[in-house]
Order: structure tokens, then C-alpha cells, then sequence
């Protein structure tokens, strides 16, 4: 039992340890910061970028793939962000622009 107490009444006499400078700690949030803005916020800003740009460059005739697993030949581009795509010869969809995944290469639908 006294070999307890010694342990204790060692470790209540040992100096305190010394804190690191104040700096380190502002140091640490910036490096989290930029590690957080290189990993999740700039791919996230460049992969919008690039749906944007395919939302705008989509055009009548061009063979599209939405969200939803649908391919088919756009008929109709809308000012008002709907586009109407052919799946066949008979059947004519309206989706929003939004919703296009992919443009495919022109010729897809067939060799489907």
C-alpha cells in the first residue's frame, strides 16, 4: 500500500509541463484550413464549374444521358431550363437542364 502512495506524492512534485508557444495553435488551424479547402472545396467548385458548362453547351441533336439513367436525343432545348429529349421515335420527355449527366459521342444510341 505504500508503494501506492509514493507513486502518488512523486508525480504531485513533478514541475508542470510547458505549454507550446501560442502561435503553434493558430499555426495548426491554417494548415486544417488550407488542407480542407484543397481537398473539399476546390474539386466540389471545379466540378460545378464543369456541370455548368455542359448545362450550357447542351444543343438540339445531341445524344444525353440523365440522373436518372435515361439516354436519348435531345428534340428541344427550353429558355426556361427544361430540355425535351426523344427516347425513341415515340416517346418525348421533359426534364430539367439540371438534371443531364453527360453528353455522350453521337452515335451511342444505336449501338445501344
Amino acid at each position: 500500500m505504500s508503494f501506492f502512495i509514493s507513486e502518488a506524492a512523486a508525480a504531485a512534485g513533478a514541475p508542470a509541463q510547458a505549454q507550446g508557444s501560442p502561435y503553434s495553435l493558430i499555426i495548426m488551424l491554417v494548415v486544417f484550413g488550407l488542407i480542407f479547402y484543397f481537398m473539399i472545396l476546390r474539386p466540389q467548385q471545379k466540378r460545378t464549374k464543369e456541370h455548368k458548362k455542359l448545362m450550357d453547351s447542351i444543343s438540339k441533336g445531341d445524344e444525353v444521358l440523365t440522373s436518372g439513367g435515361l439516354v436519348g436525343r435531345v428534340s428541344k432545348v427550353s429558355e426556361t431550363g427544361y430540355v425535351v429529349i426523344a427516347l425513341n421515335d415515340t416517346t418525348e420527355i421533359t426534364v430539367k437542364r439540371d438534371f443531364v449527366a453527360a453528353i455522350l459521342p453521337k452515335g451511342t444510341m444505336k449501338a445501344i
